[in-house]
């Protein structure tokens, strides 16, 4: 979306939309890439119908890791304590973030999925619901770990290219997670 050129109340609805058509649009495309992405992976997600029951967790949890990152991170770089030359550092320390918070997501996944098989609850993960946990867990720190280093850098990269970070990070993070996130699963 394009910065506002006025107050929000003072810019009439035309201009509002106008401004955010663009982005809205070339947003919608790109999640277009799921889809392709879900088409290409058909065969395995028949193969194993359970593990549909888990893309929209995967998929929202590198988004909102996303989402925080983002939101951090732009945060930072408005009140002036990163500058583009930290982006290093960050990168450093958002790979930790990202593969503990990964880790931790996972695991409370992982334990679910056991616990619900062991106690007979609704749904029944089938013989193979170790396999299914652990891929839980695995894709939920990549898919995280992803997220966490898409949203930290894409502010960087923005500000770099003379954007405004503030106006398109987040959905831009949400749709890159969301087909990368696919893909990782």
């Amino acid at each position: 979306m394009e910065a506002l050129d006025a107050p929000y109340l003072q810019v009439d609805v035309l201009s509002m939309i106008k401004k955010r058509a663009g982005w809205l649009s070339a947003l919608f495309l790109g999640e277009m890439l799921t889809a392709t992405a879900m088409g290409y992976f058909e065969k395995e997600i028949a193969r194993a119908v359970v593990l549909a029951l888990f893309v929209p967790l995967i998929i929202s949890s590198g988004g909102n890791s996303g989402s925080q990152a983002t939101s951090l991170i732009i945060r930072s770089l408005a009140l002036r304590e990163l500058r583009l030359r930290d982006w290093f550092r960050v990168f450093r320390r958002e790979i930790i973030s990202g593969l503990a918070l990964g880790s931790l997501l996972g695991f409370i996944g992982f334990v679910r999925i056991v616990l619900w098989e062991k106690l007979g609850i609704k749904p029944n993960y089938g013989p193979h619901y170790m396999l299914v946990a652990f891929t839980i867990w695995a894709s939920l720190i990549g898919v995280v770990l992803f997220g966490t280093l898409a949203g930290s850098m894409l502010p960087f990269i923005l500000r770099r290219l003379g954007f405004d970070p503030a106006t398109a990070s987040a959905p831009f993070v949400a749709t890159l997670v969301d087909v990368t996130g696919l893909c990782i699963y």
